[in-house]
């Protein structure tokens, strides 16, 4: 048993870093209150704030937000934490707001040789024929430049969308849905400017929330 813990503890802190080593993100208190049978959200958290008070885990107010510090518990070294900076749209852009939502494990390969990557939330489903689905996470890769057609994150003044960029030989720049309900965006204001390439995806298949 280690050290400090009850049985209890020590079995929700095991399951803790075995359900991040299989699916890459924590549970949330709900699955681990019906993992172990215990009836209510309260019921899971003194077990947690246990933890946490024993320097077994780290936890904040978002969701799924439950981290394993203690060495001998470390579910995967391997396992990266990237920012979830906030939302982008998917549809008609929004604001994309600067502030750390959550940090969010991902795997390794999927930001290889990139540094400073960093998670968006889509909102809306422009680009549901390039796969990208409302809610889903996409992984930027921070970049100012683009390739024609390549899928990035755009500024347009303070908002911010996902969409194809095309560059035209007339030397416009347009923004391409992947969904024909939505039209092209011109490019047409100061400062915008391409802010990241999309290289990467996370979808939560049973609709569960970071």
């Amino acid at each position: 048993m280690a050290k400090g813990l009850t049985k209890r503890q020590e079995e929700i802190l095991a399951c803790i870093r075995d359900y991040v080593a299989k699916e890459g993100f924590p549970p949330s208190i709900r699955e681990i209150g019906k993992q172990f049978e215990i009836g209510s959200l309260r019921g899971v958290t003194v077990h947690l704030d246990a933890l946490e008070r024993k320097g077994y885990i780290n936890r904040s107010n978002t969701p799924r937000s439950i981290k394993v510090v203690h060495p001998e518990f470390q579910p995967n070294a391997g396992i990266l934490q990237l920012p979830l900076l906030g939302t982008i749209a998917a549809g008609q852009p929004i604001l994309a707001e600067e502030h750390v939502d959550a940090m969010i494990p991902v795997p390794p390969g999927m930001v290889k040789d990139t540094d400073n990557a960093f998670l968006l939330r889509v909102i809306g489903d422009s680009m549901i024929g390039d796969g990208i689905l409302e809610s889903d996470l996409v992984v930027i890769r921070p970049q100012t430049n683009a390739r024609n057609m390549d899928i990035v994150a755009f500024l347009l003044g303070d908002e911010a969308t996902v969409k194809r960029i095309n560059y035209e030989p007339n030397g416009s720049i347009k923004l391409l849905s992947s969904n024909p309900k939505y039209a092209p965006i011109p490019v047409d204001r100061e400062g915008s400017r391409v802010i990241g390439k999309v290289v990467g995806l996370i979808r939560d298949y049973e609709g569960r929330s970071f």
